[in-house]
């Protein structure tokens, strides 16, 4: 990615308020306590150690390309959104980089083709603004076509090694669509099949019936199959889904012959079982396969239509006890979770003096044409001009005519030549073309921004 990385997370604790740090045993912190220790650690609004004094998430700005990293205010404290604000200000900011907390490091960036969907983007850095702890941070916004991954951990089970996980998210924004997950995924991005994932999900959409109520259910995904139970649908009619706007929902599984769902309140109260029983009664899944890749916000072949709100989560070596789940669950519930955890509604797009057409004209394997047009939709004539945009699946430009290009990684820069500065206001336009490389793919890019103002595109 284009940029340098500009570190904004505090590395020493200096005269901050009682208030910015939080409670003193957090979730790894208990987890590690009972002899089950975190593996990876995800969350962008807190620390999950209480001696945790690193990045949280990274964030990459729309107007030039340049990373940040989002830290916290005190060690085992809550993220620093002052520092977020400042360096996304006047501009848009999207979440490339999920950061694990555990010594295993198991980094979550955005997720690339699958087996069944396409590159995922980043979330947007400020679309899920709330408050934890009286401070407030932002959570992650899934709308579709939003993932994360990394198929290369450290310590996550594999071959039917025990595990457990647990999320919150939120039970008011969701939909029926595959798949809502964070676990344990698939090494290649495809449906390697029965028994190859174990993962949460959160969501409507039943695949194993009975469901009861309108959902969203707390299931596991263990790919082929979301489940709640051996059989797959809900062992209970009393349970008829999870609507609060934040839901702990937990995971636990031997990895051989028992799996287990919990979920409960994440503002209060404690954990209900939802079932605890032999695994799927069905090939595949006693032993399970688990690969050892990490998924956030798809499924494990890179399924991308659901939509979501994110918070924390962890994964373990081991199954935890019920003592320690009980603990986290407390810890969770105690450090006030507020702010209603769902986006609200996007306003309206601002107005825009420009408009980009960007059309591939030719393409054959691994090159392709392309022809750009800049139209000024403005009342003012544009009299040199600079467009800028970032290739989605890293294509480069080999040769251009009617502009100049520069390219940083996949943020390429086209100026004007010396016969084509001027665009006449309302409604005048010019053209440039290229030829241009790719490999994996040959996506188009979705923004544009001419001299700094973002255009809209036809």
């Amino acid at each position: 990615m284009a940029g340098a990385t500009v570190a904004l997370f505090i590395t020493t604790l200096v005269a901050f308020p009682t208030s910015a740090v939080a409670a003193a045993s957090l979730p790894c912190d208990i987890y590690a306590a009972a002899g089950t220790p975190c593996v990876a650690a995800h969350s962008p609004v807190r620390a999950l150690y209480q001696s945790y004094n690193g990045p949280l998430y990274q964030v990459q700005r729309a107007s030039d390309g340049r990373l940040a990293d989002i830290g916290v205010l005190a060690p085992g404290g809550y993220a620093n959104a002052a520092a977020q604000d400042a360096f996304c200000a006047n501009t848009q900011c999207t979440v490339t980089r999920l950061y694990d907390q555990s010594p295993r490091r198991n980094d979550l960036t955005i997720e690339g083709r699958g087996g069944n969907g396409g590159p995922d983007h980043g979330a947007s850095a400020t679309a899920l603004p709330i408050t934890v702890g009286g401070h407030r941070v932002y959570g992650l916004d899934f709308t579709g076509q939003v993932g994360y991954r990394d198929n290369a951990t450290s310590g996550v089970a594999r071959n039917g090694q025990p595990e457990s996980m647990y999320m919150v998210a939120s039970g008011t924004h969701y939909n029926n669509l595959c798949c809502f997950d964070y676990g344990n995924a698939e090494t290649n991005n495809l449906d390697n099949g029965a028994g190859h994932m174990d993962a949460l999900n959160l969501g409507s959409w039943c695949q194993n019936a009975p469901c009861y109520g309108p959902g969203p259910w707390v299931q596991a995904d263990m790919e082929n199959g979301l489940f709640m139970s051996s059989q797959g649908g809900s062992p209970t009619p009393n349970y008829t889904g999870s609507r609060q706007p934040y839901v702990t929902a937990m995971l636990e599984n031997n990895g051989q012959n028992h799996f287990a769902l919990r979920y409960g309140d994440a503002q209060g109260g404690g954990l209900a079982v939802l079932y605890s029983g032999p695994e799927p009664n069905r090939p595949g899944y006693s032993p399970m396969q688990q690969e050892g890749a990490i998924v956030l916000g798809t499924g494990g072949d890179n399924s991308n239509g659901s939509i979501g709100s994110f918070f924390e989560g962890v994964m373990t070596a081991g199954v935890p006890s019920g003592a320690a789940d009980d603990a986290v669950q407390a810890n969770i519930a105690a450090i006030g979770y507020g702010g209603g955890g769902t986006p609200p509604p996007p306003p309206p797009p601002p107005s825009s003096s420009c408009k980009v057409a960007y059309a591939v004209t030719n393409q054959w394997a691994g090159g392709f044409g392309a022809n750009v047009t800049i139209t000024d939709t403005g009342s003012t004539p544009i009299n040199g001009w600079s467009l800028v945009w970032t290739f989605p699946n890293g294509q480069t430009i080999s040769q251009i005519w009617n502009a100049a290009d520069t390219a940083s990684g996949s943020r390429i820069t086209a100026t004007n030549l010396s016969y084509n500065a001027a665009i006449p206001a309302n409604g005048g336009s010019t053209a440039f073309g290229f030829n241009g490389t790719w490999n994996s793919a040959n996506n188009p890019p979705t923004a544009f921004t001419l001299n700094g103002t973002t255009c809209t595109t036809a």
